[in-house]
């Protein structure tokens, strides 16, 4: 199965080797038609601490590096 990959802005980068990133999706809502915004934040593994916040990248699912990451990050957006 492929592996997920999400693109967000970077909010935080303030742990080591580790950025917060949010992600926005849009959908329409199935009641009254109208595009919803939803953001979700995910904790994702940046090895070389290249990333700054502000920052547009893209994110993959991977295998857990600690408790609450999960994703790692493959590049700009």
């Amino acid at each position: 199965m492929p592996k997920r990959i999400l693109q967000g802005v970077v909010v935080s980068d303030k742990t080591d080797k580790t950025v917060t990133v949010r992600v926005e999706r849009r959908f329409t809502h199935p009641v009254f038609q109208k595009t919803v915004r939803r953001a979700k934040k995910y904790h994702a593994h940046d090895e070389s601490n290249a990333k700054k916040e502000g920052d547009v990248v893209r994110i993959q699912e991977c295998k857990p590096i600690s408790k609450t990451k999960r994703w790692e990050v493959i590049g700009d957006g």
